[in-house]
């Protein structure tokens, strides 16, 4: 049994205010591996009082000294690479390859990024007119961070947090508290001073209320549903902190006539069930010509067909259960509202995978035909559910594409890169992604409309932990 009974706070491990706790459970099996202790208002209290006592001292360290304390960070990380790797194995359900080869090789990625950008940053600067710009940390900052990429999600508040000379308080989710818990180990072997992170366990409801809402916190990073989004926003509004957050997506992927049909779609399917389809930026809509749509049916299902589902300590698992109870029960659903609005099933479907009587297991499934107002085109799933949407024009493609209340991410492909890239600035999306590119962990990562506000990654994550300070007559005289 895993048992976390105890919070971070001021650079001890110490017993929770509150009293209430919750099972841990492996979504492969269903079965409970542990016991999480559950924070209240009195824990954040006591965190955010430690990481305000901290912060003038951290502010005031230099940009050498938080660089040398993110590569600590670094190599504490990497020393302990399989354990983060096993973590979200058994708390999320991720097949151990793709833990160990997708989950857990974010953290040193985004690391490595963010020290390029420190190391050449400028703090100050002077404009024409003589004023210096100064950029200093925005202060005391709440973190909550979802499920889903559970390091991923941490690192990229946390470490541009640390650059930035902020302290904090960070709110995991409860069902990704196993790999957090193993990165506070990692920031207090690095040396990161007492008070500078602390971490409260707990329920949004309970826990993240009271980080929007506290007093002392400077800015609120939220990652997670629109609808949790909101009322972090609207819990945070009284103080008139900064609010960062970054929501749900429905992302489409447009195939252009000219593509290699074959590989477009199955490189298609593939990124929508990466992590088992719970990804907010992922290509869960696919757009292809209407004369086309047979086809591209066809290999998508065959694709879907192929994935090996099963045990996630198995070397050659590629998909892997839902999180828990409540989104699986949600995925079934939804695949079920498909159905029952016309969309075509070609793949998969709500019924149990064979072999597989336990754990929140689902098929990998694709509808064609869909409406672009059907339920499954326009809402996040949250699971490996591929919706095929036919066109007719480009101009059609693109008014589907904008077509929900999401921004977060699209996609285009073409084998005319101009082709792409025009319809790409056409697109509503934080990221645009043109033939499958590989990932830039320098590039701004956010979104449009109900995908949120605010940019993660590279630069433009650290600017967002930072108040900008124009100090005008710096330069008289000189």
């Amino acid at each position: 049994m895993i048992v976390l009974d105890k919070f971070y706070i001021d650079g001890a491990w110490v017993e929770p205010v509150g009293g209430s706790t919750m099972d841990l459970i492996d979504p492969s099996t269903e079965k409970v591996i542990g016991r999480l202790s559950l924070g209240n208002e009195g824990d954040v209290d006591r965190a955010v009082a430690a990481a305000k006592r901290a912060a003038p001292a951290f502010a005031a360290t230099t940009v050498e000294e938080r660089i040398a304390l993110l590569e600590r960070i670094l190599a504490a990380y990497n020393s302990r690479y399989d354990e983060f790797a096993e973590a979200m194995r058994v708390e999320m359900g991720s097949p151990i390859t793709f833990a160990t080869k997708g989950q857990a090789a974010r953290g040193p990625l985004h690391i490595e990024a963010l020290l390029k950008v420190l190391r050449d940053f400028r703090f100050e600067e002077d404009m024409d007119s003589g004023t210096r710009l100064r950029h200093q940390p925005v202060g005391v900052c709440g973190l909550i961070t979802p499920w889903n990429w559970p390091v991923n999600q941490v690192i990229v508040k946390v470490g541009p947090a640390l650059a930035a000379g902020c302290t904090m308080v960070l709110k995991p989710s409860e069902f990704s508290a196993i790999s957090t818990v193993l990165f506070a180990e990692v920031l207090h072997e690095a040396g990161v001073p007492p008070g500078v992170f602390n971490l409260v366990n707990g329920d949004g409801p309970t826990v993240g209320s009271a980080i929007a809402a506290h007093d002392d916190i400077a800015m609120v990073s939220f990652t997670g549903s629109t609808r949790a989004g909101i009322e972090v926003a609207r819990a945070a509004a009284p103080t008139v902190k900064r609010v960062a957050q970054e929501l749900g997506g429905k992302s489409a992927n447009i195939l252009l006539d000219d593509v290699d049909l074959e590989d477009a779609v199955r490189r298609g399917v593939a990124a929508c069930f990466t992590n088992s389809g719970q990804s907010c930026s992922i290509p869960t809509r696919m757009l292809v010509p209407a004369h086309l749509m047979d086809r591209a049916s066809k290999i998508a299902a065959d694709a879907a067909d192929a994935y090996r589902l099963g045990p996630t300590d198995a070397a050659d698992t590629q998909l892997g259960p839902v999180v828990n109870r409540s989104q699986f029960d949600r995925v079934l659903s939804l695949i079920n509202s498909g159905v029952a609005e016309g969309a075509t099933l070609v793949a998969g479907g709500a019924e149990r995978p064979e072999g597989l009587p336990d754990g929140y297991y689902v098929r990998p499934t694709v509808f064609s035909d869909v409406g672009p107002d059907m339920a499954i085109a326009q809402e996040e799933i949250f699971g490996p559910v591929l919706s095929i949407i036919p066109y007719r024009s480009e101009d059609e493609a693109v008014a589907i594409a904008n077509g929900t209340f999401y921004g977060l991410a699209a996609y285009v492909q073409s084998a005319d890169r101009e082709r792409a890239r025009a319809i790409a600035r056409r697109l509503n999306g934080g990221q645009v992604h043109i033939n499958y590119p590989p990932a830039d962990f320098g590039a701004p990562f956010g979104g449009f409309g109900r995908s949120g506000n605010g940019r993660e990654w590279g630069e433009a994550g650290l600017r967002e932990y930072l108040e900008t300070k124009a100090m005008i007559g710096y330069g008289a005289g000189e």
